[in-house]
């Protein structure tokens, strides 16, 4: 069911701007994006008469917009059982386990968190991607943000892009790092097999923060910051230094076992089948409140265990 019709006037500030560029300022809960395909649909009305995004403005037209929910969304709501680590009328935050996938997909119709966040909320179903803001690869474990409501939504999903929302993320990588830093290297495409991406010149900006947390015998236990989103970023930049990710099966290469590894940590090594990287915090403003909202959520058994393990294996050798 479409929100009611909403009524303002064009600022005189705003003569000679494009429509689109106009609303977007009018109507700050919306996105550009969305405001533009509403004018496209005949949603919007200028004096009573349609406009094409691109033509300019006067000021002191009445603009009528009727903003119509997204109706994209075709998963059936199934009751999955959730890990809500937040939530409030505007989000949620919810703690994703590894090994669920986030949007269904190919081979993925049913048993995804979309399916089990529709029957938590059924008027999700009007929001784009059921209100997902941004993603996690389905191996990866941890804390994924959700709008509840179209402007909770479209802020969230401007203030990634702005980079107003801090992603800490745990991971172990392969090696030992000497200490922390900063990876700056843009992400594209892989050249040759295009389910992967790969640092290459023409990418996009990618950088990423990190500090050492814990050294191993032949692992780090890093903790990691984002300061850009892009595809497998994590697993990228560390595979590009030559310290790709536990159990990384895309980026991971060649298992490393260290020389005298007890049989404890060959078993654990070889029984973890994911990259060891975990979304541990998401620190950010309260798009309704402007509160900060910091939540954080600990590291599931399987990487928990698999820190115990390499533990033991170093105090054994020491």
């Amino acid at each position: 069911m479409a929100e009611k019709t909403l009524e303002k006037e064009i600022p005189e500030t705003l003569a000679g701007k494009r429509l689109d560029t106009a609303l977007a300022q009018m109507f700050p809960e919306y996105s550009r994006s969305r405001l533009k395909s509403w004018i496209l649909d005949g949603q919007v009305s200028i004096d009573d008469r349609q406009m094409r995004p691109r033509d300019t403005v006067s000021g002191g037209e009445r603009v009528l917009l009727t903003p119509r929910p997204e109706t994209s969304v075709t998963s059936e709501p199934e009751p999955i059982a959730l890990d809500i680590r937040y939530e409030d009328e505007a989000l949620l935050v919810v703690n994703k386990p590894a090994g669920l996938v986030v949007h269904p997909g190919a081979g993925n119709v049913r048993g995804t968190l979309m399916n089990g966040l529709l029957h938590h909320a059924a008027s999700l179903e009007t929001l784009p991607r059921a209100g997902i803001v941004h993603r996690l690869d389905k191996d990866t474990s941890g804390l994924l943000l959700v709008g509840k409501t179209l402007p909770a939504h479209t802020a969230l999903v401007r203030a990634i892009a702005e980079r107003d929302v801090s992603r800490g993320y745990l991971a172990v990588c392969t090696g030992v790092l000497t200490g922390g830093g900063t990876i700056d290297a843009p992400i594209g495409r892989h050249p040759v097999d295009r389910r992967k991406m790969s640092v290459r010149e023409g990418g996009k900006p990618a950088v990423t923060h990190f500090r050492v947390l814990d050294r191993f015998r032949a692992h780090t236990y890093i903790s990691v910051q984002l300061e850009t989103g892009r595809t497998h970023q994590i697993r990228v930049h560390f595979a590009h230094r030559r310290h790709p990710l536990l159990g990384d099966p895309v980026y991971g290469g060649r298992m490393q076992i260290p020389a005298g590894a007890s049989p404890e940590l060959i078993d654990s090594l070889r029984g973890f089948r994911r990259q060891a990287l975990h979304a541990a915090r998401l620190r950010f403003a309260h798009p309704v409140s402007g509160d900060e909202v910091d939540v954080e959520c600990p590291p599931p058994g399987d990487f928990a265990g698999l820190l115990d393990v390499l533990t033991r294996d170093r105090d054994l050798e020491s």
